[in-house]
C-alpha cells in the first residue's frame, strides 16, 4: 500500500556546489510538503550503518567515504504517491540517462555524485526517514 510520505537527502556534491536551495525549490514546486529537514555530516561509521543493504558490493567502501565527505541535507517529504512521485522527479541514478528537467539531469555531476537520494519504496522511506529523524522532529 503506498503511502504519503517518502524520505531524501542532498548528497554532499550537490551541498558542496551550493546546489540546496535549488533542489529545495524544486521539490517543494512539484507539490512535496517538507515535514522534517536538516543539515548534518554522516561519520563513515554512520554511512556504513545507512547503506548496510550495500556492504557486499564493490562499490560499499567508496559509497561510504563519498557519504561522509561533506554535509548531506536529509528531508522527509509529504505528498500523495509520494515514493513514486519522487523517483519520477529526481530522475535515472545515472544522469546521462535521466529524463529532461529532472534533479539528476540538472545537477548531479556522475553516477556516483548524483546529487539527491530518493527512497525506492514505501517500507525503505520508512526505515531511512526513522534513520535520521526522531518521531518528535517529523511535523
Amino acid at each position: 500500500m503506498a503511502t504519503n510520505r517518502t524520505f531524501t537527502m542532498i548528497k554532499p556534491d550537490a551541498v558542496a556546489d551550493g546546489n540546496s536551495g535549488a533542489i529545495i525549490k524544486m521539490i517543494e514546486e512539484a507539490g512535496f510538503k517538507v515535514i522534517a529537514m536538516k543539515k548534518t555530516l554522516l561519520t563513515p561509521a554512520q554511512a556504513g550503518k545507512f547503506y548496510e543493504v550495500h556492504a557486499e558490493r564493490p562499490f560499499y567502501a567508496d559509497l561510504c567515504e563519498y557519504m561522509s565527505s561533506g554535509p548531506i541535507v536529509p528531508m522527509i517529504l509529504e505528498k500523495e504517491n509520494a515514493v513514486l512521485d519522487f523517483r519520477t522527479l529526481i530522475g535515472a541514478t545515472d544522469p546521462a540517462k535521466a529524463d529532461e528537467g529532472t534533479i539528476r539531469k540538472i545537477f548531479a555531476k556522475s553516477l556516483s555524485a548524483n546529487a539527491i537520494h530518493g527512497s525506492d519504496s514505501d517500507e525503505n522511506a520508512a526505515i531511512e526517514g526513522a534513520f535520521f529523524f526522531a518521531t518528535t522532529e517529523q511535523y
